[in-house]
């Protein structure tokens, strides 16, 4: 036997994964997986490799939408068929593309001859290919909304829908679900999220004799594919002739009154939202004992249906890590007696297969498929910046440097004392910040824009395929030629030149960027964590209005990039979180910062328009490498950020009853409103969005330089 893919079974260890895989393969009713891991960690490949270990499946002889030959779908657009005998081909695994179109997802209707001649003429898409086999996402966390709004209609309905303009085709759509992220990427929206059945987590091996069977293994497999996968034809036998007796053995697998009870008690125990979790435990549960070849449902098996269903359901905000309490899980499962005595755990019940040969990977650490590298995760620097040793405390002196609790001026020439990293205060909900103008980016939920989603607001001729059709425009274009064209019947005469695409104003997502400082002026304990805390709390609203964000720091003698823009506001908290404070305010070089950081990001990506949020009480003290007056620079800085239309807005840090009102100058520098901390807020914080528009779009005073 020979596979293009690399053998599911020579996959070195990723128990986790494997065995979630197989448990979808035994009962496609669990719901599929979320493969949450690094990169180089076999996820794809394993994934690939699984579709070779499914059973065939009988279809219609010619249909386009895999109907069974035994119950035929009464709607298919290539029936009706008869109930008969059919043909067997591979169950298949269907990619699809990050970058998509929603036609490429549902299919494609052919919008002219159904308007000219009333004929239904459908192009299927991926659902339908999809349909009785697997649908994979790689990178599931960066599909586009309009995606994953599809994804989750035809996976709660079990079919697609396209419709034109009142024309509409259904089809059946019922498949396995599998995602693969990294969340240092971003993560999912929470619906989507609970749509998957199970979730893993997989990270590379630590164990050097575990990584040398990984390159052992994938560099025997490139050297010749084929002679690989003959070797390891056995043991995806042994799996495959496994897979087939566990679903066989399925509806024989009785799931016991105390079964049902550890279930419910386990998912009312960590406070799971909705009843979807206990039915896949349940259905978990139920394969597991299938696979391990028992016909009844054991605690084991309750408990690993827990460990593989519950995690991911447990997170309530996007910088909740997922995870399970495993000594709690327990104290839940032994609060209810077994019926009778348990007989000893059958052999390898959690364990996918044997390793076959070049066994030599038994742990849970890496793959060694083609998408598994073998590499661990770059050394981590969790550590904040070194301090400078000759920067001290900022002056002059203002209130908020002469609390109890603030940083105390060094000795001459020593260096400034660097203060811990302290935790962000209790975030809230702030107002909505916008972009001025009409965006043309990736969907999202901030700014206005023109997008292939939302309310119509006109017409134009299309650009390549139509994919929106705006009915009245396309009349309107061909009513005054329906004579020349010899019209004879009630219904008009089309033309592709007649037809019309709808143009739609929706929302994008936009890059959010915050320069944060983290000088010695910010250092009072409960000062800075109000800071952190106001910043978290936009981090959460970018968050959910699907925004890209960055994280520029300045301090001592410069600032950094402390986090490049990303779609992990996850990783932006988690940096933020970290940060230090200490020695002087090097505010130009902060706004330099960030200038630099705007301008690759609009070569990278010139479509996402950026929004910068400067988190400082306005002073500037050191001019670093630059040289010069630092309010002088900061002043240049901030007016050639202006200059480019970024829109701004400034966050003022400075508190107590003395105030310098220094954040209010920057910000006329940037055309930008200046927001207290407490005027961040929803509740408190009037007309913002539009105060930004104004200060961006008309010329505001400035001081001058």
């Amino acid at each position: 036997m020979s596979s293009a893919h690399f053998p599911f079974s020579a996959v070195v260890g990723q128990d986790d994964l494997r065995l979630a895989l197989l448990l979808n393969a035994v009962s496609p009713a669990v719901g599929g997986v979320l493969v949450r891991g690094e990169k180089g960690t076999a996820k794809s490949t394993a994934v690939r490799a699984l579709s070779a270990l499914l059973p065939q499946v009988d279809v219609v002889p010619g249909c386009r939408f895999s109907c069974a030959p035994a119950a035929p779908d009464p709607s298919c657009p290539d029936g009706p068929h008869e109930a008969g005998r059919g043909a067997q081909r591979p169950a298949r695994m269907v990619e699809l593309p990050v970058g998509a179109s929603e036609d490429r997802l549902v299919g494609a209707l052919d919008i002219e001859r159904a308007l000219a001649e009333g004929v239904k003429a459908f192009e299927p898409g991926l659902l339908a290919d999809a349909h009785r086999g697997i649908l994979y996402v790689d990178e599931v966390n960066l599909l586009h909304d309009h995606l994953v709004d599809v994804l989750l209609d035809a996976a709660a309905m079990g079919a697609s829908y396209v419709e034109r303009e009142g024309v509409s085709v259904r089809h059946a759509a019922r498949f396995l679900l599998v995602g693969t992220m990294n969340p240092e990427e971003g993560e999912l929206r929470p619906q989507l999220l609970d749509r998957f059945g199970l979730t893993v987590e997989v990270a590379a091996s630590r164990e050097p004799a575990q990584r040398v069977e990984v390159v052992r293994r994938r560099l025997s497999y490139e050297d010749d594919p084929q002679a690989f996968a003959a070797r390891w034809a056995g043991d995806e036998h042994e799996v495959r002739a496994r897979v087939v007796a566990a679903r066989a053995l399925l509806p024989k697998v009785t799931l016991g009154d105390t079964a049902l009870l550890r279930i419910a008690a386990a998912c009312a125990g960590f406070e799971v939202d909705g009843m979807r979790a206990d039915i896949v435990m349940a259905r978990t549960a139920t394969a597991l004992a299938a696979w391990a070849g028992r016909t009844e449902v054991r605690k084991e098996d309750v408990r690993q249906a827990a460990l593989l269903a519950l995690p991911h359901r447990r997170r309530r905000n996007p910088f909740d890590a997922p995870g399970l309490d495993e000594e709690q899980l327990d104290r839940i499962l032994d609060g209810f007696p077994d019926d009778e005595p348990e007989p000893e755990p059958d052999p390898e019940p959690q364990g996918p297969e044997p390793q076959g040969p070049d066994d030599g990977g038994d742990g849970d650490g890496d793959g060694g498929g083609p998408d598994g590298d073998g590499g661990g995760l770059p050394p981590r620097h969790d550590g904040p910046p070194a301090q400078d040793a000759h920067e001290s405390p900022d002056a002059p002196q203002t209130p908020d440097t002469t609390r109890e609790d603030a940083p105390q001026p060094a000795a001459q020439g020593a260096p400034a004392p660097e203060q811990p990293a302290v935790a962000a205060a209790e975030p809230f909900r702030t107002k909505a910040l916008s972009v001025p103008g009409l965006g043309e980016g990736a969907a999202g939920r901030r700014s206005r824009a023109r997008t292939a989603h939302g309310r119509t607001t006109g017409s134009q001729r299309p650009r390549g395929h139509l994919t929106k059709l705006h009915l009245a425009a396309t009349v309107h274009a061909a009513a005054p030629h329906q004579k020349a064209r010899g019209r004879a019947g009630r219904g008009l005469v089309i033309r592709k030149d007649d037809l019309r695409q709808a143009t739609r104003e929706g929302r994008e997502g936009n890059l959010v960027l915050f320069v944060v400082d983290a000088s010695g002026s910010m250092a009072a304990r409960q000062r800075m964590s109000a800071v952190k805390g106001a910043v978290v709390s936009l981090l959460l609203d970018a968050y959910q209005r699907r925004d890209k964000v960055g994280l520029i720091t300045f301090r001592g003698a410069g600032a950094e990039l402390a986090l490049p823009p990303t779609s992990s506001v996850d990783a932006a908290a988690a940096r933020l979180e970290r940060l230090p404070t200490g020695g002087r305010t090097p505010l130009a070089a902060g706004l330099l910062k960030a200038h630099e950081v705007l301008r690759l990001e609009r070569l990278r990506d010139p479509s996402r328009r950026p929004l910068l949020v400067v988190v400082t009480d306005g002073r500037a003290t050191s001019a670093g490498a630059l040289g010069g007056d630092p309010r002088e620079l900061s002043g240049r800085s901030a007016r050639l950020l202006a200059a480019e239309g970024i829109a701004s807005v400034v966050v003022d840090c400075e508190s107590g009853p003395v105030r310098l009102g220094l954040a209010g100058v920057l910000a006329a520098d940037l055309g930008a409103p200046a927001v207290t901390l407490d005027g961040l807020r929803a509740d408190s914080l009037a007309g913002l969005v539009q105060n930004v528009r104004t200060a961006v779009t008309h010329e505001t005073p400035r001081r001058a330089a």
